[in-house]
């Protein structure tokens, strides 16, 4: 019979089991059992009612429009702090952590003064028709500001396994700028890139602290699910917080589930190319 290399798999693999059992499994079946209080008609009305609706879309939406923002952004600097040196790189790479540090509600408070009507941000956007704080506008610019580490440092150590070697021989072979990042890069940073985007789509589902003070948390328009759980919570309704919370869950992650699918097709792909090369 083999034998493993290291020892102690059955004990580290027991551990394993029980920690995530214990931190993520139990609370979240918890959470299905408390839920499962309700009848099925209970728990459609709470889940299709059009203020919880509205509050999804906002989530979701916001969430899904600042993962985009970050992945195109989030690439071209860590592209930039990989591939080039400039005074104040290690400055710039701290800051990039800073959303780690940052007691979310510290940040959109921060936020909120900045993109105020008489922020240093805001006086000078709200003349031109261009409101942020207090609108869904702001939401997307906390969630953007909380999820941006997770896709420079997913891409991060990708770009830099990346020769410049492979860039300079698609220049020689003729390649424009474009074909070279299209052709050559992307494929090779692709991976990582979804990766890290969707680190920051379920961080930044799951947000409250920097939000409620940039929303405005008005019903319908700005109002985050997270938001509307803790009203439940407050007005003692665990049942009906609850079952919007395993509706938050169970979109969350079969949108999970898809990008999962989605990698190890590309993956797939990616191997069968090579095995024909």
């Amino acid at each position: 019979m083999a034998r493993n290399v290291l020892p102690g798999f059955r004990l580290g693999l027991g551990y394993t089991l029980l920690y995530l059992s214990l931190i993520v499994l139990l609370p979240l079946a918890a959470l299905v059992f408390k839920s499962a209080e309700l009848s099925a008609a209970q728990f459609w009305d709470i889940a299709t009612g059009e203020r919880a609706l509205a509050s999804l879309r906002v989530t979701f939406g916001s969430a899904l429009i600042a993962a985009l923002i970050n992945a195109a952004f989030g690439l071209l600097t860590a592209w930039v702090l990989v591939r080039y040196t400039f005074p104040g790189k290690r400055f710039v790479d701290a800051l990039v952590d800073l959303p780690f540090a940052l007691p979310t509600a510290v940040a959109g408070i921060t936020l909120a003064t900045l993109y105020a009507g008489n922020g240093w941000i805001g006086r000078h956007l709200e003349p031109l028709g261009f409101k942020v704080a207090f609108t869904p506008v702001g939401i997307v610019v906390a969630l953007t500001f909380i999820s941006l580490p997770f896709v420079v440092r997913t891409l991060q150590p990708v770009i830099e396994d990346i020769e410049p070697e492979i860039e300079e021989a698609a220049a020689v072979l003729g390649a424009s700028r474009w074909q070279t990042f299209r052709l050559v890069l992307l494929p090779a940073i692709l991976p990582a890139l979804i990766t890290g985007f969707t680190l920051a789509f379920s961080r930044a589902i799951g947000e409250y602290g920097s939000v409620i003070f940039i929303a405005g948390n008005m019903p319908f328009i700005s109002e985050i699910t997270p938001l509307l759980i803790v009203a439940k919570l407050e007005q003692y309704d665990i049942v009906g917080a609850t079952a919007l919370a395993v509706v938050m869950l169970v979109i969350s992650f079969a949108l999970l589930l898809a990008v999962n699918a989605l990698q190890w097709r590309m993956a797939n792909r990616h191997s069968a190319a090579g095995a024909r090369r």
